[in-house]
């Protein structure tokens, strides 16, 4: 069974590549329809055998896990051409409020990027002033190259989408410097000794190597969480979702509003102006 399982993922990851989905969505659902088809044990999948696989991820995780899970079965069955087994998503109110002990402050990534340059991390330094000052996804930093930083630009395609990234000046002027002592003449600005561009997880990993220095809590430190944290920033000055679902390259303004909800204690200041409670 297990070499059939293998087959079977191997076409389907095939598919999806063939379907331009990201490396991490492959990685992903690859790994969701292994554990679907583990549970399957060699049988068809029937509308009832994945009604009973959700009530089994319902026991074991949050609502917005089981959708993402679902939504890579959800894939895989299409694929096979099942897509008739297909279940509903667990419905998921949309909070009014985010988690300020999992978002980074300002002030906190700004410490950061202290600690990063205290350590002679340049690199780490630069990667994090990038991702945080344009809003782009680390999986986008390949498109930071020589020939985008000298134009002030990088044409980002990804998900069959296009869009561009403006760089700002003082980016621009460090990234360009950060290249000459590097003795990069063109392509990406940011890849390993050997030319490979940059893994998110050693990205990930270096931030949070910070954390001790810069006295910040390391669940708060990883890479998407800058974009989180560009998106508050650039709504607080233009105060416009759909510009902001540009920049981001979000095609849905459901999925903008997640990165701009105001914290806890934004809400708590507007109730006591309401001055409601006596």
């Amino acid at each position: 069974m297990q070499l059939t399982i293998e087959k079977q993922l191997e076409t389907f990851c095939l598919h999806l590549a063939e379907s331009e989905r990201s490396q991490a969505t492959m990685q992903k659902y690859r790994k969701e329809a292994s554990e679907f088809l583990h549970f399957l044990e060699g049988r068809p999948p029937t509308k009832s055998l994945v009604l009973e696989y959700r009530a089994r991820l319902q026991e074991q995780g949050r609502p917005q896990t089981v959708n993402a899970k679902l939504s890579a079965v959800h894939a895989y069955l299409i694929f096979c051409g099942r897509a008739d087994c297909r279940v509903r998503l667990m419905k998921v109110q949309r909070r009014a409020f985010l988690e300020e002990r999992r978002e980074l402050s300002e002030a906190e990534y700004k410490r950061l990027l202290q600690a990063a340059r205290a350590r002679a991390q340049e690199r780490l330094y630069l990667v994090m002033l990038t991702l945080c000052s344009t809003g782009i996804r680390v999986s986008e930093l390949r498109y930071i190259t020589r020939e985008a930083v000298r134009r002030g630009r990088a044409e980002i395609t990804l998900k069959g989408k296009s869009r561009v990234a403006l760089l700002p000046r003082a980016l621009k002027s460090r990234l360009l410097d950060y290249a000459v002592k590097q003795g990069i003449q063109s392509g990406p600005i940011f890849h390993t000794r050997g030319s490979r561009p940059l893994d998110r997880s050693n990205i990930c990993h270096d931030m949070k190597r910070l954390c001790s220095a810069a006295h910040v809590d390391p669940a708060k430190v990883f890479p998407h969480n800058l974009r989180h944290l560009f998106a508050r920033r650039f709504y607080a000055v233009e105060k416009n979702l759909a510009h902001l679902a540009d920049f981001l390259g979000h095609s849905s303004l459901e999925t903008t509003r997640i990165y701009v909800a105001a914290s806890v204690r934004t809400h708590e200041r507007t109730f006591e102006k309401m001055r409601l409670l006596l």
